[in-house]
């Protein structure tokens, strides 16, 4: 075996490793919001914001792409459009920190689950680009599991949906945006931080913060939002240049599937709508990675 064969071995092992790093990290974030439960979501967001900053400034040094962010906040457009992205995803977790706290993971999770579908329906309706079959019939079953849901389940899917739009839009900026996972992050943080750390500042100087009221332990957690925020990103990015974009594909499904197993977990109640729509959500995952596989080999 050559040097060369050698070391691509050794990429793609370390993608994958990082990879489950990465998806196996943002399976389990249920835990970590629960463990915060009693602090309200817009603290709890603002914290995510503030302490990812200096998470991400260090991992940004670390891996020498200061020049990059530089390039990021002197380019006009560039900047606009990563300060809509970061508008996107801060709403985005919100919801999210707030559905976990509602005991509403379910509904995260199936958000998750059905983003990868709403991606191929915005590359249909932005860009023109045709539905082959097996995507036809991924969204046909992805669909009719939100309306058993809807309909049957005395629950609009109001929050899965809402965060596979919010996250698809994030993704479809972030994609017209040359720049790097982790330059990305660490500028929308700090376009957000002004506004967070403000905040922040008026919910401590009212009292009605958690953070340093005494709780060591959950002052403690509350900074740690900062590293749960960035290393995911940075173990997705380190994956991202040594996978294929169709096990990167494959991956992304670990996500969701840990978030329902958390959910049964922490108690939520399965109902009979909910298997209905979870077994049609699987099934459109199946043919949608199958359509992935066999697009991949072809090319």
């Amino acid at each position: 075996m050559s040097v060369a064969q050698t070391g691509s071995i050794d990429d793609a092992r370390d993608g994958v490793i990082a990879g489950l790093i990465a998806y196996s990290l943002w399976g389990i974030l249920p835990i970590y919001f629960k463990l915060v439960g009693t602090v309200a979501p817009t603290e709890v967001l603002l914290h995510r914001i503030v302490w990812a900053v200096p998470f991400g400034a260090l991992i940004i040094h670390l891996r020498r792409q200061w020049p990059e962010v530089r390039r990021a906040f002197t380019h006009r457009s560039m900047l606009f459009a990563l300060a809509t992205a970061a508008l996107f995803i801060a709403v985005n977790w919100y919801v999210y920190i707030f559905a976990v706290q509602e005991n509403q993971i379910f509904q995260a999770s199936l958000g998750y689950y059905i983003n990868p579908l709403m991606y191929v329906l915005a590359g249909v309706v932005l860009l023109g680009e045709r539905l082959r079959r097996l995507q036809v019939a991924a969204v046909i079953f992805a669909t009719i599991g939100v309306l058993v849901l809807t309909f049957s389940g005395d629950q609009f899917p109001g929050i899965a949906l809402f965060l596979a739009f919010s996250f698809t839009v994030y993704g479809v900026i972030r994609k017209r945006v040359v720049v790097g996972g982790m330059p990305g992050l660490f500028v929308e943080t700090t376009l957000l931080v002004p506004i967070a750390g403000v905040w922040l500042g008026w919910l401590i100087y009212s009292g009605k913060a958690a953070f340093g009221t005494g709780d060591t332990s959950m002052t403690g957690l509350l900074i740690l939002a900062g590293p749960i925020t960035v290393i995911p990103l940075l173990c997705f990015a380190l994956a991202a240049r040594r996978l294929t974009l169709t096990t990167i594909g494959f991956m992304q499904f670990l996500a969701p599937t840990l978030q329902f197993l958390t959910g049964i977990y922490y108690g939520e109640q399965l109902t009979i709508p909910h298997l209905i729509c979870f077994a049609c959500i699987w099934i459109a995952v199946i043919l949608f990675s199958t359509d992935a596989l066999r697009t991949s080999r072809a090319n």
